[in-house]
């Protein structure tokens, strides 16, 4: 996969979904705006402004456009988007219909997310994220991370099995140097200096030459001792970060 035909993808997709639904605008997030995408690892996190709610008919034709778009193109495969309705965009908590991992659900778009879009959005159609989105209040994605951290991946190191998946190594390490350098720093970063950061935060040195290779380079299959043996240390390294991470928040009364 290219970066061509990652293009080509996104052509097709923003001209076919302004046909399906009263699209405002479509932005790109993640690690196309931030400039750390490779084609064929990273997804396509995408944003489509639409002007009204969507009925089950919108959705019956969004689910269709995009499976007939994946069995097209096989580029759309991590082709993710939310649909925030315009009248919404100022509600950080509302649910928007969702297309992610092959199917329609529904789910919010983060702090985090906005102030990717405020900060570096691409557009590519309609205005820019900073005509329509409202600015941040102050502490608001300080505010979403912690929360983020003590309701969702806590709770998660307490679940061993979800340890033994790569998605769950990949995305817990990241999370956890993504959101400390926030808190700390209140910059945001990519997931290629979040691997830096964790280094620096001194994570097993094994287990992030393994989610680098996966994102950057040729990943070397692990039997399941070694599966085993990583799940262990990087579940509780991640314990151990968030906890630290947690009472530095609240030595600092932030």
């Amino acid at each position: 996969m290219t970066a061509d035909e990652t293009d080509l993808v996104l052509e097709r997709f923003v001209a076919e979904v302004r046909q399906v639904v009263p699209t405002v605008a479509v932005w790109a997030h993640g690690s196309l705006a931030l400039g750390d995408f490779r084609p064929g690892r990273s997804d396509l996190d995408l944003i489509a402004v639409v002007e009204a709610p969507l009925d089950g008919g919108d959705r019956d034709r969004l689910a269709h456009l995009h499976r007939k778009l994946l069995e097209d193109e096989p580029a759309a495969a991590g082709l993710h988007c939310s649909y925030m309705v315009r009248a919404d965009l100022a509600e950080a908590g509302t649910d928007h219909v969702t297309w992610a991992h092959g199917m329609i659900l529904e789910r919010p778009v983060t702090p985090v997310t906005r102030r990717e879009l405020l900060e570096g959005g691409l557009t590519l159609y309609g205005p820019p994220p900073v005509e329509l989105l409202p600015p941040l209040r102050p502490g608001q994605v300080e505010d979403f991370i912690r929360r983020d951290l003590a309701e969702f991946w806590l709770p998660a190191t307490g679940k061993p099995w979800l340890w033994m998946r790569d998605v769950w190594v990949d995305l817990g390490l990241l999370v956890l140097a993504r959101a400390t350098v926030t808190l700390r720093d209140g910059r945001l970063i990519t997931k290629g200096e979040a691997l830096t950061e964790l280094r620096e935060l001194g994570a097993p040195a094994d287990v992030v030459r393994d989610i680098h290779d996966r994102r950057y380079g040729r990943p070397r299959p692990l039997g399941r001792v070694r599966r085993i043996r990583r799940a262990l240390r990087a579940r509780a390294f991640v314990r151990r970060g968030i906890r630290r991470t947690l009472a530095a928040g609240r030595a600092d009364g932030s």
